[in-house]
């Protein structure tokens, strides 16, 4: 089983205006609504390659409700925890002649919920994998990743890390089997300005040496490229279409690689399938849906 975590999920509404000005009311010209959340993404993604996963994570009040029920909706099984009081998130982004977005805080988790938490990690077994995808919520400790795998720890688990800095730095000793970051990422990680193939390479050779087992880097319109354990490297281009939606294309390919891996064993057919779904995304309002996947694979 596939599980990945969320661990401040919420509502994206998305609001297209002709043009925002501060100060007044503005009107919407279109409205748009999305369950939201980096490892939801994962989910929703490989729901649509037709691969199962269980959604973790936390829920609260009728927002919680709703991501729960979108989830149900899509086929996807979620297990999260209810918490008692707050609401899960509301997400605003707004797009004008430029974007912008308005991230709520989410609800309040105590140490009591993480323990109820720890209780479902324990669940996982061999042959499982966990993803583990976004920010640490502010009210949740900063080790929280490093704990949920040091109850793995021993066990014959796949690990996903799509996190940055520290939180994915950290996660390096439990040698996870895929993490993925960008040019940016690297920059901030190495204190550096990761711009050239080299120094990309020097870079994700770096956080080998440190416990990843295969390293995907995006290059945003040009690509990507994955250093893989069996020491090669894999590069995937990419294709010309309107840009229409960024968000989730990064943990599209992670979904994509996820499943292509899976299916084949493959590390060139995972990174060509995990930039398809990342370049669906891209080119849809929302998540890709099967039939853009499959029409960007057939380019690629």
């Amino acid at each position: 089983m596939i599980y990945t975590l969320t661990l401040n999920p919420s509502i994206d509404y998305v609001v297209h205006l002709d043009k925002f000005v501060s100060g007044i009311t503005n009107r919407t010209t279109d409205e748009e609504y999305y369950i939201g959340g980096k490892g939801i993404n994962v989910s929703c993604i490989l729901a649509q390659l037709g691969i199962t996963s269980t959604a973790l994570g936390f829920s609260a009040g009728f927002t919680g409700e709703a991501i729960e029920n979108g989830l149900r909706d899509q086929g996807i099984c979620s297990d999260f925890i209810r918490l008692k009081n707050g609401i899960s998130r509301i997400n605003i982004k707004i797009k004008a002649e430029t974007e912008s977005e308005i991230n709520g805080q989410g609800p309040h988790i105590s140490e009591d919920d993480m323990k109820l938490l720890f209780e479902k990690i324990r669940k996982i077994t061999d042959g499982d994998t966990i993803v583990l995808a976004g920010s640490i919520p502010k009210n949740v400790a900063d080790d929280t990743y490093e704990r949920i795998l040091n109850i793995i720890a021993g066990k014959q688990v796949k690990i996903v890390v799509d996190a940055t800095k520290k939180l994915l730095l950290n996660c390096l000793v439990h040698k996870p089997f895929l993490i993925k970051p960008n040019r940016q990422e690297l920059s901030e990680i190495f204190g550096m300005d990761v711009k050239t193939e080299k120094q990309t390479e020097c870079c994700a050779r770096e956080l080998m040496k440190q416990g990843a087992q295969n390293v995907i880097v995006s290059l945003g319109s040009e690509g990507a490229v994955l250093f893989a354990e069996d020491g090669k490297r894999y590069c995937s281009g990419t294709i010309k279409e309107r840009v229409l939606n960024t968000v989730g294309s990064g943990d599209s390919m992670v979904a994509g690689f996820i499943a292509g891996y899976e299916q084949t064993g493959d590390y060139s057919y995972a990174l060509r399938l995990g930039t398809a779904c990342g370049n669906a995304t891209a080119f849809s309002p929302g998540l890709a849906s099967r039939k853009k996947i499959d029409e960007i694979m057939a380019k690629l």
